[in-house]
Order: C-alpha cells, then structure tokens, then sequence
C-alpha cells in the first residue's frame, strides 16, 4: 500500500518525466502547426482552463478572513516579488561567467520572478498545523499579484521577444487569465454549495491540463535540430536550486523568528514555505505567453520544471522537524 500511495501523491511529477519522454519519442505530434494544434488548444484553451479552474476553487471568504494580518503578507510579498528575483539577479552575475548554459540561467531568472503557488505551500502549512488561513491569503493574493507583476519582472530582468510587443502580452494575459479567473470566480458564487458538497479534483484537473502544455513545449525543443542542453549544466542547476531554496528558508525562518518580528510560530511556518515556494501551475503558461516564439522556451523553463518537485520534496521531509520546533515554542 506504502508504494500505490508514494504514487498516488506523486503521480504528476511521474508525469512530468513521462511527457518530455513521449515528446523526444515523437516531437512532430505536439509541434506548432501539428496535428494537436497547440497555438488554439494550449495557448488559449488550456490556458484558460487552468485559471477558469483557478477561479472556482479559491474560496473568496477565507481570503477576506485573512485580510487583517497585514504585516504577514508584506513580509510574504515583497520577499516573494522583490527581494527573490532581485537575490537572484545579482547571483546570476557571478554565474554568468560560468560555462552553464546560458539559457537555464535565463531560465532561474524566470523562477525568482514567479508568484507563489495556490496549493503546495498551503498543503505544507496546514500538515505542519501553521496558519492556514495566512497561507490561503498569501498564495491567492500572490496569485493576482503574479498576473500583472510577473509579466512585468520577466520584461524586466530578460526582456521579451522582439517578436512580441508588450501590449499584446497583456492583452493575452488578460483574456486567458484574468477574465477565466473571474469567470470562474463568478460561477462559484452560484454554484458554492454544490461545490461544496462533490468538492471536485480542481488540482488533479490543472495538473492534468499543465501536463499538456509542458508536452507541447517540449515537442517544440526536440523538433529543433539548434538546441543542446549539456548534462554538466543541468546537474549544476539541480545543485543551485536547492542551494537557493535551502538558503531562503533558512534566510525566511531567521527573519520571521527574530524577537521583535511580531509573527507567532504559526505565522512563521506560512512565511516559511509562502516566501520559498514558486507557482508551477501560473508559470509554464506565463512563459508560454511571454516568451511566444522562443525556440529556447523549453530550456528557459526548464529549472522552473525543478524547482516544483524540489520545493515539494524539500518541504515534506521538513514537515517533522518544523513541526516539532512550533508545538515546542507554543508550549
């Protein structure tokens, strides 16, 4: 039972490696202008499902119960939005003389400058028993925050393509995340008891939808002769994102735990993993959007594919050590 379980949990990261397996066995399948016609079905319909998806599952009212903790979520924010792309930034500057592929350090770039996620850092808070509620808020709020700050720090620290202008970025954005986002927002208020009730797989469904976008772009990299990604480089890339993701805990714990923070032990564990952890789920798309036409998009995404299992990873085998640190602070 151990093992169908250990799958069951981590079934989408199985599936993570299965899709860029099937996409090197038979690239032409899921190319642009293929015949799974992914420039309509991912860029606009998967997309969409994901935030419409997005849009039915947060629950409005627990956002707004959390709404009070104000020093929380700007401690969570700018950490997440400022301080880690900026951290990141000035540490590529050292790595840049390096012979890692200069596309996965693109592609780490990429990662400082993702929102936190709606589901891991909750999923860990609540196994830890932190503020849930604080988690919720922060991922959520970090969530629409990412919609236009996201776009906005890739243009930034990368620049996009020459190929797209920044209105049409946004104008996409808007349509495929935002309106699905409130569409689905809106849905929810008629249909909140019903929901309630058959609580439906929205995580399963947006992963299953992710999987999809990935296989596609990947699809895209192995039909391109030009592109060669060298072993040394990912396996120095694996090395620095838990380096990173070890170091901003720690850099997080120290901050939220000092006497004068004001945080209580269960803040902490929300700050903890809230500040640490990068949205998966709005990320692929974002990139897809604003690195349209990049034949290296696949190697740009390529550390944010990483650092998803890496902070799941990372988090659960902490689970038993933080908890043990916040019931003996409670006492």
């Amino acid at each position: 039972m151990g093992l169908l379980e250990r799958l069951r949990k981590e079934w989408f990261i199985l599936g993570i490696v299965l899709v860029i397996a099937v996409a090197r066995l038979e690239p032409a399948v899921g190319v642009k202008g293929g015949p799974l016609k992914p420039e309509i079905t991912i860029t606009y319909i998967a997309v969409s499902a994901i935030f419409f998806n997005s849009g039915l599952s947060l629950k409005t009212e627990e956002l707004t119960s959390a709404l009070m903790h104000v020093k929380l979520h700007l401690f969570v924010q700018i950490f997440t939005l400022v301080f880690f792309p900026t951290a990141i930034w000035l540490f590529l500057q050292l790595l840049s003389i390096t012979p890692i592929n200069e596309w996965l350090l693109k592609g780490l770039q990429t990662v400082g400058c993702m929102p936190p996620p709606v589901s891991s850092a909750v999923i860990l808070t609540k196994a830890v028993g932190g503020n849930e509620a604080a988690a919720i808020f922060n991922s959520a709020f970090g969530s629409f925050l990412g919609i236009v700050i996201t776009p906005l720090l890739l243009l930034l620290f990368l620049g996009s393509s020459s190929s797209v202008p920044f209105t049409s970025i946004f104008s996409q954005l808007f349509m495929t995340v935002v309106v699905p986002l409130i569409i689905g927002q809106i849905v929810r208020k008629y249909i909140k008891d019903w929901l309630e009730r058959k609580k439906p797989p929205f995580g399963a469904i947006s992963s299953c939808v992710l999987l999809m976008i990935i296989y596609t772009t990947f699809c895209d990299t192995f039909a391109n002769p030009n592109i060669d990604l060298d072993k040394f480089s990912l396996i120095i890339i694996v090395l620095i994102i838990f380096s990173i993701q070890m170091s901003f805990m720690f850099l997080t714990f120290f901050f939220s735990t000092r006497n004068n923070s004001g945080f209580t032990p269960a803040d902490t564990v929300a700050i903890v993993f809230c500040s640490t952890h990068k949205s998966l789920t709005l990320g692929i798309p974002m990139l897809k959007i604003v690195f349209a036409g990049y034949e290296h998009l696949s190697l740009i995404s390529v550390p944010l594919l990483i650092y998803h299992p890496a902070q799941i990873l990372l988090g659960s085998l902490l689970v038993p050590t933080i908890k043990s640190w916040m019931v003996s602070r409670q006492k």
